[in-house]
């Protein structure tokens, strides 16, 4: 509420202004470290040695770290992430109130193609070897697998409902909505996006998805860890391992938090592909979304033809 409030009353800047300002934004990365280093500030290690690298090296990671937030901030401003990760954990919310009609359907598959791969040794060797940032690098890449499908299905969904726009259709997309007034008698003709528009909704059908993949991977995580601890005892994990076990968060060992981590990211990303493409799956988890990309193009498609027939 105080955000809101703050934002209204903000100045309204020229094109040329707001040029200026995002450039002195994104000089900052640069200027700040480059006047320390002209200033002879050096940069000290805890022990109050100086680091060994150069401080080009630290000026190059700094300005690495402010590059990726400016364009963390210009792409979450863009395409109003904020707003649609608020929409997709609304929807979430909605399905978690049937969680146990959702987790029923979900669960059992992934269980039934990653619960005996769970018990294999030489994966526990691995998972007791790979550091935690290499774990966070396999889920970014099954998340990045999550997008890549939603990104496939909905190209195929924008071009069915691009070429779909009978009457009855339309008419029915309207109501509710201003537009419902609006006499449709003849299918309108194709109502192409263009390439932001293609990224809006791909955005959001993949913040939806990956949402609903994280709460998947949630319950996965927690029952490997409880299978882990009824049936893998200490000794067993070592046998595995073949070394002392490496104890973590309330002694539960690290290779099987690890272990339980990426079988949740292959299970959520495994049920989100499952969600898009299989029929059964597709109606209960993914056509919900779906049905309000579709009703917005139609929606769309009866507004410019309303705009062209005013505008002529």
């Amino acid at each position: 509420m105080l955000l809101s409030v703050f934002v209204r009353r903000l100045p309204e800047f020229s094109a040329r202004t707001t040029v200026l300002v995002l450039v002195v934004y994104a000089a900052i990365p640069i200027l700040t470290p480059l006047g320390q280093y002209l200033l002879e500030i050096r940069f000290r290690a805890p022990d109050g040695d100086e680091y060994s690298e150069p401080v080009w090296g630290a000026l190059i990671w700094f300005v690495v770290v402010y590059g990726l937030a400016f364009v963390a901030t210009m792409l979450g401003t863009t395409y109003g992430l904020g707003a649609l990760l608020k929409a997709a954990i609304r929807h979430v919310i909605a399905d978690l109130r049937n969680s146990v009609h959702l987790l029923g359907r979900a669960l059992p598959p992934m269980l039934f193609v990653t619960l005996f791969l769970f018990f294999t040794g030489e994966l526990w060797q691995a998972m007791n070897k790979l550091p935690w940032p290499r774990v966070s690098l396999v889920v970014l890449l099954f998340a990045a697998i999550t997008v890549l499908a939603a990104a496939a299905r909905l190209r195929d969904e924008i071009g069915r409902v691009e070429q779909d726009l009978r009457p009855e259709i339309l008419t029915g997309a309207c109501k509710g909505t201003p537009l419902a007034s609006v006499e449709i008698t003849e299918p309108l003709p194709p109502r192409k996006l263009n390439g932001r528009q293609n990224r809006n909704l791909l955005v959001m059908l993949a913040i939806r998805q990956l949402v609903q993949a994280a709460v998947i991977g949630l319950a996965l995580f927690a029952f490997f860890v409880i299978l882990g601890l009824i049936v893998v005892t200490p000794e067993i994990a070592e046998q595995w391992i073949g070394e002392t076990v490496k104890p973590s968060w309330l002694g539960v060992p690290q290779a099987m938090l690890r272990n339980a981590t990426l079988f949740a990211a292959f299970g959520s990303m495994y049920f989100s592909v499952t969600s898009m493409s299989d029929a059964e799956h597709r109606r209960q988890f993914f056509a919900p979304v779906l049905e309000k990309v579709e009703r917005t193009l139609e929606v769309r498609a009866v507004y410019l033809s309303v705009r062209e027939r005013a505008a002529a």
